[in-house]
């Protein structure tokens, strides 16, 4: 038993026939780069889902996925045994994270970035496992540039004309005001007037008051993605016609 297994072969992109071994080593450091990737832009963004679920969950769809064909590889020829029910088994089953990733509050739904970037991390995995790792990488980047790299044609799109101020409140589980100036900042929203001040009745709670100038939509998006931020547990906005003096 322990020869046959020593003599089984997995097929890896550009490496072609390997050992079980060494095929199973690439592939878990390849699911454990390209999770953790992405994963750190979650965790940046003090997302629900970051950097160690991430990994997680890449590195368990590689390994549902490569077990699966080393499954079918090990049995007769004319067995009931089929890989691609794993892979459906992972898709379908993936959505029990993604939905616990997702928030509905008072008349709205957060997390659902999160959630897709879960079920995204989860098919970057069985890439792997099937033995692309190399089209894995090439996923993972797509997947980076959207989540980081297409403000620039938002700001194309909405003209400097149509910015108007807004005033932005928000409640949090303590400071957050780094994290919401890189995302304001992300989105080329202006800050005009920020300040943190402590919950006068629950000391780990922090007030946000965040003046700002931008374009409604730009705002619409920030804001949902603060809402989506672990750490805030309400946030509100409203246009203002004046807004006060910068203190930036």
């Amino acid at each position: 038993m322990f020869n046959n297994l020593l003599n089984t072969t997995v097929h890896l992109e550009l490496f072609g026939e390997v050992s079980i071994y060494f095929g199973l080593g690439v592939q878990i450091m390849f699911a454990l780069v390209l999770g953790g990737i992405v994963g750190y832009d979650r965790e940046v963004k003090m997302k629900a889902a970051g950097f160690k679920t991430n990994i997680m969950i890449c590195i368990g769809a590689t390994i549902y996925t490569t077990m699966s064909m080393l499954n079918l590889d090990t049995h007769s020829i004319g067995s009931v045994i089929d890989p691609n029910r794993v892979s459906a088994q992972i898709v379908s089953g993936i959505g029990f994270l993604g939905a616990g990733a997702i928030i509905q509050g008072r008349g709205s739904v957060t997390g659902l970035t999160t959630a897709a970037t879960i079920w995204v991390v989860a098919a970057i995995g069985y890439t792997i496992g099937v033995g692309y790792p190399i089209v894995a990488t090439m996923f993972s980047i797509t997947v980076l540039v959207v989540l980081r790299m297409l403000n620039p044609i938002n700001k194309f799109i909405e003209k400097e004309k149509d910015f108007k101020a807004y005033h932005v409140e928000m409640l949090s589980y303590g400071t957050v005001k780094q994290t919401i100036i890189n995302l304001l900042e992300m989105e080329g929203i202006s800050i005009i007037s920020i300040e943190e001040e402590e919950h006068p009745n629950e000391s780990k709670m922090s007030f946000l008051n965040i003046y700002v100038k931008g374009h409604f939509r730009a705002i619409e998006r920030v804001t949902s993605e603060i809402s989506d931020v672990i750490r805030i547990k309400k946030v509100t906005y409203h246009q203002i016609l004046n807004a006060p003096e910068s203190n930036i």
